[in-house]
């Protein structure tokens, strides 16, 4: 048959029944797994969101039922709090940082590793492994790190003959130290990410632009990261929601201290809403928490990963 050719009648009735046998053929699975998903979504999730919703408009404690009726007054306060505006600042830096530093680290090491170098494996164990140890346990880590008594910096700064700092007391480096162990912690989970993608790519692509002598350079901004543009656009979006969300990296490092200058809004969640027994505004913090990760996310994703 030509290309120009007109399927006939048979072929159209034929193409209609396979179409809609397929259509058939997935109503048993559906039957069969979509009720236990739904049921264990709206279980853990939608229900908890809407508790916590309604939680939000009373002063309640935890105990019993709620029963003195705020309205917004919960809102009011958080956005009122310095400690909840110091939270947003450090979520800020933290999404800077991870844009900035973590992102561009990952995909240069990525660009190194995913060439046929010697040792490239083990390259990528070694860059990976960061991801693979436990928030709580590399908060731990590096709070002994960091330790200006017994800790690697206070080893170094003795050794070399200078008085040891104390970063994770100090209310204006606090922050900067947890930047670091935070671009420290994740870029390996980006890195492998690009790698994945680097290897999707049709290497004739590359090898012509060598042979139009075309730079290590230019192939990388006009070959290279063109045809990474999804990954790229993946790793955006789960470095901007992951950075919302932080909070075992925090607690063992400095718990939001000191002086609450390392509070993110989900430490402060926890440090006002649930160690202080104010159920009801820790439930307004997670709402409003919950509103700009959302906002964010399917903002981000209709702008930018329409297409993807």
């Amino acid at each position: 048959m030509s290309a120009n050719a007109v399927p006939s009648g048979n072929t159209l009735v034929v193409a209609r029944r396979r179409k809609r046998s397929l259509a058939n053929s997935k109503w048993p699975v559906l039957i069969l797994f979509l009720p236990p998903a739904l049921l264990l979504f709206t279980v853990l999730v939608i229900l908890p969101m809407g508790e916590a919703a309604w939680y939000s408009f009373y002063n309640w404690n935890g105990y019993g039922s709620p029963t003195q009726w705020v309205g917004w007054r919960n809102y009011q306060l958080i956005f009122r709090n310095s400690a909840f505006t110091q939270a947003l600042i450090n979520n800020g830096l933290i999404v800077l940082a991870s844009l900035c530093v973590q992102v561009p680290l990952a995909l240069w090491l990525a660009t190194m590793i995913s060439s046929r170098i010697k040792g490239a494996l083990f390259f990528r164990l070694i860059f990976f492994l960061p991801y693979v140890l436990a928030d709580v346990a590399a908060g731990m880590i590096w709070r002994f790190v960091y330790d200006g008594d017994f800790g690697l910096v206070a080893g170094i700064a003795h050794f070399i003959g200078v008085q040891p700092p104390f970063w994770l007391a100090d209310r204006d480096l606090a922050m900067y130290a947890i930047l670091g162990v935070i671009v420290w912690k994740y870029f390996g989970f980006h890195m492998m990410l690009f790698i994945a993608g680097l290897q999707a790519i049709d290497k004739s692509v590359l090898e012509a632009a060598d042979i139009d002598g075309a730079t290590g350079f230019q192939k990388f901004r006009l070959v290279t990261l063109p045809l990474l543009g999804s990954t790229v656009r993946l790793s955006v979006f789960f470095a901007v929601v992951g950075s919302l969300q932080l909070f075992d990296m925090i607690m063992p490092l400095t718990g939001g201290g000191p002086s609450n200058s390392t509070q993110t809004m989900v430490t402060f969640l926890y440090n006002f809403g649930v160690t202080r027994m104010q159920v009801g505004f820790g439930s307004a913090v997670g709402v409003v928490l919950f509103v700009i990760c959302v906002t964010l996310a399917f903002s981000y994703k209709r702008v930018f990963m329409r297409n993807d």
